[in-house]
């Protein structure tokens, strides 16, 4: 019986004992990641944070990047990231696969690990995957189809109904989403009006509210408004009050949790709106380079997508949205 005291005592001390840098996975290793939106931005802040926490526990250096959702940026920033040979580098797959192969050729050729979020990559991925390059985000298709599932769920929308989806079909991978929803609606025999998502309200939303004002004044039969875009997520509530909606007058579905979202789900303008669990898209890529790094496993293709969120449900998260996690 003593014995079996002093072993438990020997191994609490031990396990108390505070972990060295040197001996951290990730001690010595440099990591540049590329986080989307601008610095603090809110579909930005929850990812930057993982990545952060990540880097932090497992020892490594991290380099943030941002580039206001720009895809052109975002590949200049993979050749910076480069030239600057680290052990590993976190992508957004939002240039496609065309864009990034001869850059991630020469990144594998050159022993830099490479790994992917919130957009896949997957031809890419399959390539490389043996080598350590994952994917950590939402499968896109399928969580634009859940957001349109909860739209219709509300028993408001009837067969022959007009939406609008606004959305980002033409950019590659990144597409998939608004595909899911637009296609999701359609199969509930929704009638779909569709608008592409340009350049500049990508990286401002902003601009896309007297776009969709003047789009909702013009047509004042639509029932439903979705979009996969988290920054248009967080402008409908505004589009809505200058449109003259009040809150249910139309079936909305958006994506993730900035505050200004949780405005409009806790005043009822917004229906449901996809959780994507950014934080995750932040933490996981950086423990999979470290990983892959460090002992050679292969990558990890890990859903990040948790179902949505709705004005029923928004309550209990609140404090960890504020907080920057979700």
């Amino acid at each position: 019986m003593l014995e079996r005291v002093l072993l438990g005592t020997a191994i609490a001390a031990v396990t108390a004992m505070p972990v060295a840098a040197q001996d951290l996975l990730g001690s010595g290793m440099t990591i540049f990641a590329q986080m989307g939106g601008p610095p603090g931005g809110p579909a930005t802040l929850p990812r930057a944070n993982g990545a952060k926490d990540a880097a932090r526990h497992l020892g490594a250096d991290l380099v943030e990047q941002y580039s206001g959702w720009l895809p052109d940026v975002m590949i200049q920033q993979f050749r910076e990231a480069v030239a600057s040979s680290p052990d590993c580098i976190v992508i957004m797959g939002h240039p496609g696969v065309d864009a990034f192969q001869d850059l991630v050729d020469e990144a594998e050729a050159a022993g830099i690990l490479v790994t992917v979020n919130n957009t896949p990559l997957s031809s890419l991925q399959q390539q490389y995957g043996g080598n350590g390059m994952g994917y950590a985000g939402v499968i896109l298709y399928d969580g634009g189809w859940v957001t349109a599932q909860n739209m219709l769920a509300t028993g408001k929308l009837q067969p022959g109904d007009k939406a609008l989806v606004y959305g980002l079909l033409g950019q590659a991978e990144r597409g998939e989403s608004t595909r899911g929803l637009k296609e999701g609606l359609e199969e509930g025999g929704v009638v779909v009006d569709y608008l592409e998502i340009s350049p500049e309200v990508n990286n401002d939303t902003s601009l896309a509210v007297p776009i969709l004002v003047s789009y909702l004044e013009s047509n004042p039969d639509i029932k439903a408004f979705g979009t996969q875009h988290g920054g248009v997520t967080g402008q409908i509530a505004r589009v809505l009050e200058q449109a003259g909606k009040a809150p249910g007058d139309i079936v909305v579905g958006g994506i993730d949790l900035a505050p200004s979202t949780i405005d409009g789900l806790e005043q009822g303008f917004i229906t449901a709106t996809l959780d994507q669990q950014l934080y995750l898209q932040g933490f996981l890529p950086v423990t999979q380079c470290v990983l892959s790094k460090k002992y050679g496993f292969a990558g990890l293709s890990i859903n990040t997508g948790a179902g949505v969120v709705t004005p029923e449900t928004i309550g209990e998260l609140i404090p960890l949205i504020e907080a920057g996690i979700r």
